[in-house]
């Protein structure tokens, strides 16, 4: 059986009504609901952090690729000359 840890919070009674309320829409009881939607949000939370601090990370590689760009391959100086030989031929 999975571990469990207790949570308790103090809710205004008009939110605990609504939450009761949709729990009942949904026949689920009011413990399903709650860790159902208290899950949603912790994750869609954690995934919008990851995605700012990966956005932070590349945002940090693509400038040091920019200051420090690394040394041209054998493949891309064949690709700049044989664009330039296209390019002044016309």
């Amino acid at each position: 059986m999975a571990q469990t840890s207790r949570l308790e919070a103090r809710i205004p009674t008009g939110l605990m009504e609504m939450v009761k309320r949709a729990a009942e829409m949904e026949g689920r009881s009011l413990t399903d609901l709650v860790i159902t939607s208290l899950q949603s949000t912790v994750v869609k939370t954690m995934e919008r952090a990851e995605v700012i601090r990966l956005a932070q990370v590349d945002q940090a590689r693509f400038a040091a690729a920019l200051i420090d760009p690394a040394p041209p391959t054998p493949a891309l100086k064949r690709a700049a000359l044989r664009h330039r030989q296209l390019v002044q031929s016309k």
